[in-house]
């Protein structure tokens, strides 16, 4: 076509030459439409006479994201004295954060209120969509409603994109409604925009109305409008009326298929999408890459192994198979679903390994706890394949190091993050925050988190769980406060994790502080908070809180019921908490170990021996579950309380599992208050070649022998355990004052007033009533307990 132009002398009609420019920039063919403006400015003066022609090279390469030359071309065009246009302004004005600069679009502003453009309405659009885009809805409001002639449907669909953009959905709605009141004409954009904006804000009864006008309008059938209805009940979690608006659309394409079975799949209906799939395959529609991204999720989010499978089977015989997005996502679905090996087939076999396929396959060797994989998979990767770590494989590798407990190897990784300018990301410091509590070194973790500049929610609960995973429960709770002060918000797991540190100190007003916070932020439906506080209440002894949140809990699991079933046991009401176990049985709910667990802790403190060993028994047949070794310290210890010390350890011999320092510390202690000496130093001797250097199992058996005033044996295990520098780690106590918590360790001289202390507890242990007599030998290791 252009050598017939040439041919016919038209080539030097304005028009055509323009034409020529567009139709190469549109077929892909940037370097032909940029030769032919070269000759033509070259040869003939054309452009220097026309700014249309420059406007679509400019155009052309912004639209190959090319835009350092565009601008280059701009300058030109400058320089060659053509003046630009409305379109050319807006052209420019269109680039996006990190093309143009803030600074560059308010120069352009600056010059178009300058030369009278501001009347264009390409440009009013150009500027609206600008300074929302910079995050000034301010401003480009202020363009907006200074327009006088308000007709322009885009200017209004713009400035309602640009309030949603920047979180304003009610602003776009009360925009949307000012719009239904004018005498602008609705258009599809203007539905979707409004519908974007319901479902930002959740608000499905303005986006009912919405509806309702659109099917009065008819744009109900609009592909757009379908899909963005479809997606706006979604958010709302209204499935059933995201499946009409589905079926309202008799030409279903691609995108309204998607936007379905991505509605189904975010609200948890994983099989249901995948009959949709299949419903769009029997209609001759295959998918794209979105379709298949989405579908892979499902698999991995419901653990759909089977059928991710199927739908890899299908997707090998496409040419999607490929996609480097969609082998990622396979990656993901696998590992996710525990199939690491497939996992790893896919990984080697792919063709490009970008950082998400290097992260996806990492991420899963560690979701499935297979650190050491994962570590040798990161040495590849930098050693070999070369590749340059981002923050999420970082995450990912600290994450494998924490789950070995390698503070060494983690360390290491924390001065890798620190030199390749990681360690601002809020992820890489939570994790390493992780790491270091998982190691014991919450010293470290502390350290991690007071480096932070922006402390996010997930640090300050990483740091609190910290806290409580190194017995320091009293630090969780005096950083809670310091949350809101830092101005955020706590959530669910927030309160989840200091309600565990309140229940380990028994701080019970701290704890009804944390239970009218919830009520009073909403947060009373999350049932891990609920639970939480159930826990706390009984851990604290107010039993009768406990049941009143249990009782007025919407919904409950098999969490719950465990927690007040411990919490009966624990308070001695072994009959309330059987008839607990009955009434949960009869909701059809399935008991689990825990359960179990309770059960015969609370049968063991209560005396019940026939129904402790009944529900033993039960948990084997009736349930088939094999019982573990806290199981088997219950019956022990139910035995060994009620007398029955012969039974018990005849029970430890027959038993199908090694028993372990908690089987023999039951029986040590059975047979300290029952008198069994000979079974005492059998349990005590297993215990001290287990564990040799733990003194509290020394401690013990000095007790047995000074029951059973046998003071030469107490004082030659005494000798032993001085020459052996054998000690009992010292006991930590907390009181509550008013809303703080105070801590107390055994023998320790760090408070200011330990003098004043000491005194005090002497003269209380002078006043607590004369001393039973015992040899003075015996008084001297008293102290060891």
């Amino acid at each position: 076509m252009h050598s017939a132009v040439i041919t016919l002398g038209m080539h030097l009609d304005m028009y055509i030459a323009n034409s020529l420019i567009n139709m190469y920039v549109k077929c892909g063919s940037l370097h032909y439409a940029v030769q032919l403006f070269d000759v033509l400015s070259e040869s003939h003066g054309l452009v220097d006479k026309d700014v249309t022609l420059w406007n679509s090279v400019i155009s052309g390469y912004f639209s190959y994201c090319r835009v350092h030359e565009g601008m280059a071309q701009l300058s030109r065009m400058l320089f060659c004295g053509v003046r630009p246009d409305g379109y050319t302004l807006s052209i420019v004005l269109g680039l996006r954060a990190g093309d143009l600069s803030y600074e560059k679009g308010k120069e352009i502003h600056a010059y178009v209120v300058r030369n009278i453009f501001d009347s264009d309405p390409y440009l009013v659009t150009a500027l609206i969509d600008m300074y929302s885009g910079f995050g000034f809805p301010g401003k480009a409001w202020h363009i907006f409603e200074h327009k006088e002639d308000k007709s322009n449907v885009v200017e209004w669909n713009v400035m309602m994109g640009g309030f949603c953009e920047n979180g304003l959905w009610e602003d776009s709605l009360e925009l949307f409604s000012l719009m239904k009141r004018g005498s602008c004409q609705l258009a599809s954009a203007s539905y979707t925009s409004a519908l974007t904006a319901c479902s930002q804000g959740g608000d499905a009864a303005f986006g009912k109305l919405v509806h309702c006008d659109a099917i009065k309008t008819g744009f109900q059938l609009d592909p757009f409008v379908a899909t963005s209805l479809i997606t706006m009940y979604s958010k709302c979690a209204l499935v059933a009326e995201s499946r009409k608006a589905f079926d309202q659309v008799p030409d279903k394409e691609i995108e309204l298929w998607n936007s379905l079975i991505s509605a189904l799949v975010s609200n948890g209906y994983g099989s249901d999408a995948a009959e949709a799939y299949c419903l769009m395959r029997q209609t001759g529609k295959f998918g794209d890459t979105f379709t298949t991204s989405i579908l892979l999720s499902a698999c991995s989010l419901f653990g759909l192994n089977d059928l991710g499978r199927t739908f890899h089977a299908e997707l090998i015989k496409r040419p999607i198979q490929s996609d480097v997005a969609v082998q990622s996502a396979l990656l993901t679905m696998y590992s996710k679903c525990g199939n690491t090996e497939d996992a790893g087939c896919i990984f080697e076999t792919m063709s490009e390994k970008d950082l998400i396929a290097w992260g996806s396959m990492l991420s899963g060797l560690c979701q499935n706890k297979k650190f050491h994989e994962a570590l040798q998979l990161f040495v590849s990767a930098i050693t070999i394949d070369g590749i340059k770590p981002d923050s999420n494989i970082m995450t990912t590798v600290i994450s494998s190091c924490a789950g070995l407990e390698n503070q060494e190897l983690g360390s290491a990784m924390h001065g890798s993050v620190v030199r390749n300018g990681l360690i601002a990301d809020a992820f890489v410091a939570t994790a390493l925050i992780d790491l270091y509590s998982m190691c014991s070194s919450a010293d470290m973790a502390g350290q991690v988190f007071s480096g932070m500049e922006h402390k996010s929610l997930v640090a300050w609960n990483s740091i609190m769980s910290c806290c409580n995973h190194n017995d320091i429960p009293d630090f969780s709770i005096r950083l809670f406060p310091l949350i809101i002060s830092d101005g955020l918000s706590p959530d669910a797991v927030s309160i989840t994790i200091v309600l565990s540190a309140v229940s380990s100190v028994g701080a019970v007003l701290m704890g009804k502080i944390l239970h009218a916070y919830q009520i009073r932020h909403l947060v009373s439906s999350d049932i891990q908070v609920e639970n939480a506080l159930v826990d706390m209440y009984i851990k604290c002894g107010c039993l009768t809180y406990a049941q009143r949140t249990f009782e007025n809990m919407t919904w409950t699991n098999l969490v719950t019921w465990n927690s007040m079933i411990a919490g009966y046991g624990n308070h001695g009401e072994c009959a309330a908490a059987i008839r607990l176990f009955n009434e949960m049985k009869g909701f059809g709910i399935v008991p689990d170990e825990v359960t179990f667990l309770s059960l015969l802790s609370s049968c063991s403190h209560s005396g019940l021996v026939e129904e402790g060993l009944k529900l033993f028994q039960s948990m084997k047949d009736e349930y088939s579950m094999n019982p573990q070794i806290d199981h088997y310290m219950n019956i022990v210890d139910l035995l060994g309380r009620a007398g029955r010390v012969d039974d018990a350890f005849n029970f430890i011999q027959n038993m199908p599992i090694e028993p372990d320092e908690s089987i023999w510390i039951c029986l040590l202690c059975a047979c300290r208050v029952h008198r069994k000496l000979e079974l005492g130093e059998l349990a005590a001797d297993k215990l001290m070649k287990m564990e040799p250097a733990r003194g509290s199992y020394y401690v013990q058996l000095l007790n047995l022998y000074g029951d059973a005033a046998l003071w030469d044996r107490a004082a030659k295990l005494r000798a032993f355990m001085k020459k052996k520098g054998i000690k009992k780690i010292p006991g930590c106590s907390w009181i509550e004052l008013g809303s703080s918590v105070e801590t107390f360790c055994s023998g320790d001289l760090s408070s200011s007033r330990t003098v004043e202390i000491y005194e005090a507890l002497d003269c209380l242990k002078r006043n607590m009533g004369p001393k039973q007599d015992c040899p003075e030998e015996f008084e001297s290791f008293q102290g060891l307990d």
